[in-house]
């Protein structure tokens, strides 16, 4: 796009008081931008109201410093990731974002757009998880990018960061491995410790953001970019979430969108799988494999030309005889050292080996508080 009329697209989008509702409108009736503010206030006002229309005839204040920001910002993408600014205009603007009730005049985005683009999956959840919900997120991201699937999720700490990684894990080459939509504006990264999975995802994958360059990690920003999470996803997978969870307004917006909510099942006792089970007697659709999901949005994956006959998919992990009665004593819920040494009647030193042999086999996890967690397959 020429600098002009990504300064008019920038001036659309600043106008004071006309937001991407009353834009849209204005694009229907008078076309690009540029033929917006050509027009009248008279014609204006057959649209919006007569302040949006004083606001449209009036250029703002901080238009040239945005112009020259996201000008140098694409400029630079040439040395680094490919760097786009796609406008309600442009052919390779989102479809699935466009069905949506309200698509951004504008996203930034970091990485190759791919064309067409292919369906994805969004897989969000707690920035705590548990170390189980974490190796489920990595699994199930993992296994959805083996299908084929796109996995959607917002670069968070926790569930979203593991979905992530898995599916950087599971894409084949040349495939969409992962979009990220993130809540701040492009030239930053939050939060900073994912920098080097954002370059990551940039190479493999895609960041996205409908916030100008320079937008900071503000509160309000990120439930408001959910609907873009839910939006590019056929479907939307939740692996753990507490009650009160930005993760459960994303599942509320993809069920507004009439798009399938998926929901990891979780212990009784846990306060991140609350979340999980409240969507579950709302009608969420219960999971436990990636094979679940797949079936339920009637995806068929590709069969990889390596793939062993019959691989079972959630096997248990094999242990000699002492260790697989701990395995079973342990159960999936969390429990202490004391009650392992009732049901088990193991000494509490034997147990101490017992539990560190596995937890460096990656088959328990050590949690706060004197807890232990046998992990599952997901």
């Amino acid at each position: 796009m020429e600098r002009e009329e990504l300064g008019d697209w920038l001036r659309l989008a600043l106008t004071p008081g006309v937001g991407n509702s009353a834009a849209r409108k204005l694009l229907a009736a008078f076309g690009l931008p540029t033929q917006i503010f050509s027009q009248g206030r008279e014609a204006l006002t057959q649209v919006v109201s007569a302040n949006q229309a004083d606001a449209l005839r009036k250029e703002p204040a901080d238009l040239a410093a945005h112009l020259d920001i996201a000008w140098e910002w694409l400029a630079d993408g040439a040395a680094t990731a490919p760097r786009h600014v796609l406008t309600l205009a442009d052919a390779a603007y989102p479809p699935a974002l466009l069905q949506t009730e309200d698509p951004p005049l504008l996203l930034y985005a970091i990485g190759t757009v791919p064309a067409p683009w292919p369906a994805g999956i969004a897989v969000v959840g707690s920035r705590n998880p548990t170390p189980q919900g974490r190796t489920n997120a990595l699994r199930f991201g993992r296994a959805l990018a083996e299908a084929g699937l796109t996995v959607v999720s917002g670069l968070a700490l926790g569930i979203d960061t593991a979905a992530h990684e898995g599916a950087l894990e599971g894409a084949a080459p040349g495939q969409l491995a992962t979009v990220a939509v993130v809540g701040t504006g492009l030239d930053r990264v939050y939060p900073s410790s994912n920098l080097a999975l954002a370059h990551r995802i940039a190479e493999r994958g895609l960041l996205l953001s409908e916030y100008a360059l320079g937008t900071p990690a503000l509160p309000e920003n990120f439930p408001k970019r959910n609907r873009l999470i839910a939006g590019l996803g056929l479907g939307t997978l939740v692996v753990e979430a507490a009650l009160k969870s930005g993760s459960l307004i994303t599942a509320r917006l993809a069920s507004e969108q009439g798009k399938d909510v998926f929901a990891v099942p979780g212990s009784i006792h846990s306060t991140q799988a609350r979340g999980c089970h409240a969507l579950l007697k709302q009608g969420a659709k219960l999971v436990e494999t990636a094979q679940d999901v797949l079936e339920e949005l009637r995806w068929q994956a590709p069969v990889p030309a390596n793939a062993p006959a019959n691989a079972p998919d959630d096997a248990e992990p094999s242990a000699a005889a002492p260790e697989s009665a701990l395995l079973a004593a342990l159960g999936f819920d969390p429990v202490g050292l004391d009650a392992l040494v009732a049901r088990t009647g193991i000494p509490a030193s034997q147990l101490q080996v017992q539990l560190l042999e596995f937890e460096l086999a990656g088959e328990v996890s050590r949690l706060p508080g004197g807890l232990f967690q046998r992990m599952g397959t997901a």
